[in-house]
């Protein structure tokens, strides 16, 4: 999938009127609780000092949030202009000016012009994206230290509010889908780029967990 045809496909469901009611919420309740534990996880882990590359970063909530515990830059792959624009205006206005690279596409597209990072975040992304092998894999091997993932639980009731979230996307005319992937499967992937497990928990539908990368044996 190109990536014109991903931002197309993205920007169907994230638009503008969606990312400013984002930004708003953000706002005023703070981090979704998902979110919230994998901030959590990752300031435990350590971020001082670290670089950001935030895949699917929406309005900025890891970057800020990361940014303002003493990481030292980040990078925001987004494929929604309208999510992207959000973001960048609230950098500005929380003093992150410089800070933040921001790139508009599809990562997966992307991924071979793009500088690892200490720290790798995919917030509710592997959800809505077609190829989740690819993302996974690319992202991963692109994490120095840490790999931080939000994704949905593999459960017959998670599946079939996704099945229903498809079925209103597909009566509305947009080609956006969601994806339920196995947490076998993701694992699996993520731990043949060398990460290990060290941190994971559930939140609702969602999987969060939290991954550090092997030290090099010496």
């Amino acid at each position: 999938m190109g990536c014109c045809a991903t931002t197309t496909r993205v920007e169907s469901v994230f638009n503008d009127k969606l990312a400013a009611w984002d930004l708003r919420r953000y706002r005023k309740k703070g981090p979704r609780r998902s979110t919230r534990l994998l901030l959590e996880a990752l300031k435990a882990g350590g971020v001082e000092g670290r670089t950001l590359l935030d895949i699917g970063g929406g309005i900025g909530v890891i970057q800020h949030e990361l940014l303002d515990a003493g990481a030292a830059s980040a990078t925001n792959v987004e494929a929604s202009g309208p999510y992207l624009k959000v973001a960048k205006d609230e950098s500005q206005r929380r003093g992150q000016d410089g800070r933040v690279d921001f790139r508009h596409g599809d990562f997966v597209e992307l991924a071979a012009a793009i500088e690892p990072a200490d720290v790798v975040t995919l917030d509710r992304v592997i959800c809505c994206y077609p190829d989740m092998e690819r993302l996974v894999g690319l992202s991963a091997a692109r994490a120095r230290e840490l790999y931080g993932v939000v994704y949905p639980r593999d459960t017959r009731l998670v599946r079939l509010g996704f099945a229903a979230v498809n079925l209103a996307l597909r009566s509305l005319r947009k080609p956006m889908r969601t994806f339920v992937h196995s947490k076998h499967d993701v694992e699996a992937l993520v731990q043949a780029s060398g990460l290990t497990t060290h941190f994971s928990t559930r939140a609702g539908a969602w999987q969060v967990a939290l991954y550090r990368r092997k030290p090099a044996p010496r």
